[in-house]
């Protein structure tokens, strides 16, 4: 672009002819986060180019690897090789950090799954309200305890009946409870 004063506080833009570039955007926390989730799920291998390198999906993968999934880093991608849908009992409380996201889309997978699991985080993360995410959860028959407040750590058991499908309108909205 050229620029060109013709008064003193303006300033004309000339059009470019022509732009050329690679332009390479930082990773996406909120895509990263559902991204290595639905591929801990999968079956098979699931690569994510350009995941986000935040701490929160930092959190997110640890998590999926106490749960059975395998992750590799490799230059500016991710692996999770999938456990098809049978997730593995944690050994210990799962630590989500400071991340919510972690927590709150976890919840909702570990709902499903046929062992008892605990979800803890941070100071901040056990001062978090997870209402939002817990009476959705609660009204399918899921099986989830928490401290006063419906703050963390919370602590989920196998469904006796299994999940049941419901209708829910959202009090506000919320990406975590809709994923």
């Amino acid at each position: 672009m050229t620029a060109g004063i013709e008064s003193p506080g303006l300033v004309e833009v000339q059009p470019a002819r022509r732009i050329n570039g690679r332009l390479t955007l930082p990773g996406d926390k909120s895509i990263s986060h559902r991204y290595a989730m639905l591929g801990a799920l999968a079956e098979g291998e699931s690569r994510f180019e350009n995941f986000s390198t935040g701490a929160d999906c930092a959190s997110t993968l640890a998590c999926l690897r106490a749960l059975g999934a395998s992750v590799r880093h490799d230059d500016n991608a991710v692996t999770v090789s999938g456990c098809a849908g049978k997730l593995h009992p944690p050994a210990a409380p799962l630590d989500c950090g400071n991340s919510g996201s972690t927590m709150r889309m976890l919840a909702g997978i570990l709902a499903a799954q046929p062992f008892a699991s605990e979800l803890a985080g941070d100071e901040s993360l056990s001062r978090r309200p997870m209402g939002r995410i817990l009476e959705p959860l609660r009204r399918m028959g899921a099986d989830i305890r928490a401290a006063e407040g419906d703050q963390p750590p919370l602590h989920i058991t196998k469904p006796a009946a299994g999940l049941q499908g419901i209708t829910y309108r959202l009090p506000i909205p919320s990406a975590q409870v809709k994923s």
